[in-house]
């Protein structure tokens, strides 16, 4: 078995799958890319037995189709310090050397028994499928991952939430602190239909799709998802559970509205939540006419801080605290100039909403309060 590949084309792959492998594997087989070359195109895997990630290359010349593993860090290592250049494969399928020859030398390593490569999961025949433009998926899970949990005892909340009717798409994601909510109303399924993504392929996702066009196409059952793009062909397993009902954590109605320069905002937050205590993180805001004043103290350093910074508010008086972090996150993941805080009282969730909403989206965010010592 022998082929011919650009060395650049092969590393850029591999390196993109690579990140699906996990540095402790119960099997040693899952430390190997699955390499199968067919009809002049070399298809690459990795896998880590919940999500596998698959590509391909077209190779310049091949003899004798054939599948081999091979060590991932080894080959990745030994790719990185190739310019660009063609890469001569050769495979010797008795005791599976590989031989690499490239401009002004040569690698040799030893490969692993393809057969032992575990085969991704296939959908059922129950399986829903959708196509959604490739930046409106980028976009959903961008906005949302940051508020993912990471609660052994809640896995449901552990990863984001695909929310489908024919209508719209919905990404939620919720750690019990924050949560988000972004609708699209250009992407939608043709019924009513729902799956949770975990932590690692939506990070996977995150990742590729910046460099894909067009469209992303999705499949999913009870258990499992594919996501399917020009270059990429991923398998997940799911999270298995029922989501919570957040429309019914989220305000209706919260007569406080202050409108504050995003920007602005973020800066005074970071200057005075270096004097919050470190343990609680806990700002508080206080609004009256026309102004927001942030201050934070830290008792045990004798530490304090306060910034006044002009906002829209023409309610009554209030005050609410907030972890700043958690805060900084929200307003770090609203792509606005503006954004408006809707508040009903100091017990109850602020709500954070970008003042002019992205064409065909409805991005909203939810802050659970702290209490206030004073």
């Amino acid at each position: 078995m022998k082929f011919t590949v650009s060395s650049s084309a092969l590393f850029s792959r591999l390196q993109a799958i690579s990140r699906v492998i996990n540095s402790k594997n119960s099997l040693p087989i899952l430390d190997c890319f699955l390499m199968e070359l067919c009809d002049g195109t070399l298809f690459m895997t990795a896998s880590d037995n919940e999500t596998t990630l698959s590509t391909s290359v077209e190779v310049n010349e091949s003899v004798e189709d054939g599948r081999f593993a091979v060590n991932s860090k080894t080959l990745l290592e030994a790719l990185k310090e190739i310019s660009e250049q063609p890469l001569s494969f050769a495979i010797n399928p008795s005791n599976l050397e590989i031989t690499v020859q490239y401009m002004n030398g040569k690698y040799s390593l030893m490969g692993q028994n393809a057969d032992e490569y575990p085969v991704a999961q296939s959908l059922g025949s129950n399986a829903v499928e959708m196509s959604i433009d490739t930046a409106i998926l980028l976009n959903g899970i961008n906005r949302s991952l940051f508020a993912t949990a990471d609660d052994e005892l809640h896995p449901v909340m552990n990863g984001i939430y695909f929310d489908i009717t024919s209508e719209d798409l919905t990404f939620v994601a919720s750690d019990g602190h924050k949560l988000v909510r972004c609708k699209n109303f250009s992407a939608h399924g043709e019924g009513r239909s729902a799956f949770i993504l975990p932590k690692k392929p939506a990070n996977m996702l995150k990742n590729l799709l910046p460099k894909e066009e067009g469209e992303v196409r999705i499949g999913f059952d009870d258990r499992n998802a594919s996501f399917t793009t020009g270059n990429y062909h991923m398998v997940c397993r799911l999270i298995e559970g029922r989501f919570p009902n957040y429309n019914s954590v989220i305000p209706q109605n919260n007569p406080h509205r202050a409108t504050i320069d995003r920007a602005g905002f973020i800066s005074a937050l970071r200057r005075v939540s270096v004097f919050s205590s470190q343990a609680s993180s806990l700002i508080k805001l206080s609004l009256s006419q026309n102004l927001m004043t942030i201050s934070a103290q830290d008792i045990d350093f004798s530490t304090s801080a306060e910034e006044k910074i002009i906002c829209q508010y023409d309610g009554n008086p209030m005050s609410i605290g907030f972890n700043s972090n958690f805060l900084i996150d929200i307003l770090n993941n609203i792509v606005a100039t503006n954004i408006i805080i809707e508040l009903a009282d100091p017990s109850r969730a602020g709500v954070i909403v970008p003042e002019e909403q992205t064409e065909n989206e409805d991005q909203l965010m939810l802050l659970m309060p702290m209490m206030l010592n004073d």
